[in-house]
């Protein structure tokens, strides 16, 4: 009876053994656009839960990051991974004239190849902005993409909405370089596409190509109560596209003057205040951290959210679903129908107008139904398993 159980102990421990062996040997180097942290920006918050749900699966990360000015590596940044490499973007203004798109060609270092050749591992381009050190030496390394954006098509959309006509030339002639650009696609292994609509786009050159729903590291505020206090809109107001779409909601508001909307950004203040002109129900609101933010979401009543270019899915909506009530969009934010459900739509001016009459005074009660949709869809721990499954180790 003893040898038996002597056995069995044998047995568990090197069961156990292997399968902590196992979990931690998937290194993967992941190159990004930028450094992840402060996960403050769309971008960056994908990156950077993705980076945490795939380390929470044993995954070995080394991460490298081009820059402008987020220089500082991060404890929350160094606990999820190996081993962290900055490299500052190449701002050269003869880049301008390359054959390559702007936002590709700056983000090249030398020490990129040496540090990837370091460990032999697979890697994660972090949309078709990291890949330019494909186009300075071959690596026998897997390769995956991240497809953040159809870029051509993003880019297009800011040219159109930039009034500066500097940007907006240069926008345009990066939309279309991207085009050419897009071209290396089929090159990657596999490509995991971010909306539904830039999958069935992919995968008609690459049949690998995934859908994995946004990474945002949030869970469903299930302490909301029915009401909340007014009409909410927060976004980067550095972008065009956001800067039009808080124009729009200025006039919408306008014409339901008995109630409020507050327009968040950590930016654009002045530009705000210079269109309020007889607008008393409309304020601006200077985010100061991510607690302050939360706490708009929890006191909003209706998330008031459009963009003028068709780009998958927007983060903005996420965490409005995530931490609000109401989430009143144009169809241009979502393209997963099964988000969009939870989502009340509207298109025209007159439409937001007519459905922000109708939500104001309505109490909120479908957070045990939006609770079941967002932890199918985006699961962040679900859907790096996703990427587990497609990516593979010599």
């Amino acid at each position: 009876m003893n040898s038996n159980i002597t056995k069995t102990a044998i047995f568990f421990f090197f069961k156990i053994l292997f399968l902590s062996t196992s979990m931690q040997n998937k290194p993967l180097h992941i190159i990004c656009f930028d450094n992840p942290f402060p996960a403050d920006f769309g971008g960056v918050i994908d990156v950077f839960y993705k980076i945490k749900a795939l380390h929470s699966l044993g995954f070995t990360i080394y991460l490298h990051c081009f820059y402008d000015d987020r220089n500082v590596v991060s404890p929350d940044l160094k606990a999820i991974t190996e081993e962290v490499y900055l490299y500052k973007k190449n701002k050269n203004p003869f880049f301008v004239f390359s054959k390559f798109p702007l936002p590709v060609i700056c983000r090249f270092q030398k020490n990129l190849i040496e540090n990837i050749k370091r460990y032999n591992a697979p890697i994660l381009f972090e949309g078709l902005h990291s890949t330019m050190v494909l186009q300075k030496t071959s690596l026998t390394n897997k390769k995956y993409l991240r497809l953040h954006n159809i870029e051509s098509n993003f880019y297009a959309g800011i040219s159109k909405s930039e009034t500066n006509l500097v940007k907006k030339i240069l926008y345009y002639f990066v939309s279309k370089k991207y085009m050419a650009y897009q071209k290396t696609i089929p090159d990657f292994d596999s490509v995991f596409a971010l909306s539904r609509s830039e999958y069935k786009e992919v995968n008609k050159i690459n049949a690998n190509c995934i859908y994995v729903p946004v990474f945002h590291g949030n869970e469903v505020n299930e302490s909301l109560t029915e009401y909340g206090n007014y009409a909410f809109y927060h976004g980067d107001l550095r972008l065009a596209d956001n800067k039009r779409a808080a124009q729009f909601l200025i006039q919408v508001f306008k014409k339901i003057p008995d109630y409020n909307l507050i327009i968040a950004s950590s930016n654009g203040q002045r530009f705000i205040e210079n269109k309020l002109d007889n607008v008393s129900n409309v304020k601006f609101v200077k985010i100061k951290d991510e607690r302050h933010l939360a706490a708009l979401f929890a006191d909003a009543h209706i998330n008031v959210m459009l963009s003028f270019q068709e780009s998958g899915t927007k983060l903005k909506v996420i965490n409005s679903l995530f931490k609000s009530r109401f989430c009143l969009i144009n169809k241009n934010m979502v393209d997963d129908e099964k988000v969009l459900s939870l989502c009340v739509i509207a298109e025209t001016k007159q439409d937001f107008i007519n459905k922000i009459i109708d939500l104001k005074d309505k109490p909120y009660k479908q957070i045990d139904m939006k609770k079941q949709v967002l932890m199918d869809v985006l699961n962040d721990i679900n859907n790096a398993k996703l990427i587990e499954q497609k990516i593979t180790f010599d």
